[in-house]
């Protein structure tokens, strides 16, 4: 069965989104002699809306100053975007409830725009004909559900309509905090996010209604900003609710992030016990979600790399042997736009169960 998806909103995730379920289909270049499983078959990009014309869309998809060339054909046809033999229409819709969804029989909207966060705005996507909205950031409450990839996927149901993908921080920062609490027990800890610019945040000095830092050159300074992460690690992991807090720093790079994870364990350990416990869990859980490394890399190297948090088992750290240190890196564009496949797909495979 084919699910029919739009994308509302071709920002950097939406693009990502639209590159890596192509490369799924066919691939990348360096695994031509590897075979290639299509993850997302079932799926199929029928729709964008952004506020782009056609000519800049087009080209923004063709051509990434991070990700590199698209490696599939892209060309225009009227006001669709052909993605190979594929026929995308694209919308300039500024109004969610001017969208056109029931014409074009949407099952699934990625709402990658960021401005729409609460159940009250996403519902707008419902009364214009898709079947289900899939947030690409943390929604309120009322939302259905909050899930990450490979650690509560599972609480998916046929009845959910919204439903959020969490954040990208999220997602790096849930599988190893379940693994560890499910070995030893979390007892408290502090996560600091140490985060490639955004788009919020000006090239050179610029005027920013909420925060006098985001006034600076993203490009000039390392910048302290707000991050709500400790509350979206107690949605996915109740049980760790007012055990952790967190900071977050932007910092001058266009794409990869790392976190400094430290936690108080209610177990004895060392470095070599937390290792292999993420080691293990790296195998158990699904593709893609959580791995490890042992080389000595740098954040270049994991540019387009498709896991939701790889562990620097180099710099793990253990005081008095339950004080713990770890070092995380993730893509925070590509791993998530990833994990936003991955979760369509599951919440459509519910659909028809």
């Amino acid at each position: 069965m084919s699910f029919r998806i739009a994308i509302n909103g071709y920002g950097r995730i939406g693009r990502c989104i639209l590159r890596a379920f192509y490369e799924s289909s066919f691939g990348h270049p360096v695994d031509d002699e590897k075979p290639h499983v299509n993850n997302y078959a079932d799926l199929r990009i029928v729709a964008i809306n952004d506020l782009a014309d056609l000519e800049n869309l087009t080209h923004l998809t063709k051509f990434d100053s991070t990700h590199g060339r698209f490696l599939g054909e892209v060309k225009t046809q009227g006001n669709s975007l052909i993605i190979n033999k594929d026929e995308i229409s694209i919308s300039q819709i500024e109004h969610v409830k001017d969208s056109q969804w029931k014409k074009l029989n949407v099952d699934l909207v990625l709402e990658c725009s960021g401005t729409f966060g609460d159940r009250l705005s996403a519902e707008q996507h419902l009364k214009n004909g898709a079947r289900a909205v899939l947030l690409s950031q943390p929604g309120d409450s009322n939302v259905d559900a909050t899930i990450v990839y490979g650690i509560n996927d599972s609480d998916l149901k046929s009845n959910h309509k919204i439903v959020s993908c969490a954040s990208c921080t999220t997602n790096c920062v849930v599988p190893v905090l379940y693994t560890l609490d499910q070995a030893f027990g979390i007892d408290a800890g502090i996560i600091d996010t140490i985060h490639s610019a955004m788009n919020d945040q000006p090239v050179i000095d610029s005027y920013h209604g909420k925060d006098l830092r985001k006034t600076r050159s993203a490009m000039h300074s390392m910048i302290p900003v707000g991050t709500a992460l400790a509350k979206g690690i107690d949605r996915i992991l109740p049980n760790l609710s007012g055990r952790l807090e967190a900071r977050a720093i932007r910092v001058p790079t266009v794409n990869v992030s790392a976190m400094q994870l430290t936690i108080t364990l209610n177990s004895q350990v060392d470095v070599n016990i937390i290792n292999t416990a993420l080691e293990e869990a790296s195998h158990k859980l699904p593709s893609n979600v959580l791995g490890v490394t042992r080389e000595p890399l740098a954040s270049c190297d994991f540019n387009h790399d498709p896991r939701s948090v790889i562990v620097d088992l180099n710099q793990t750290l253990v005081v008095q042997k339950k004080v713990v240190s770890l070092f995380l890196w993730f893509d925070n564009e590509w791993a998530y736009a990833n994990r936003m496949l991955d979760v369509a797909q599951a919440l459509m495979d519910r659909k028809v169960q």
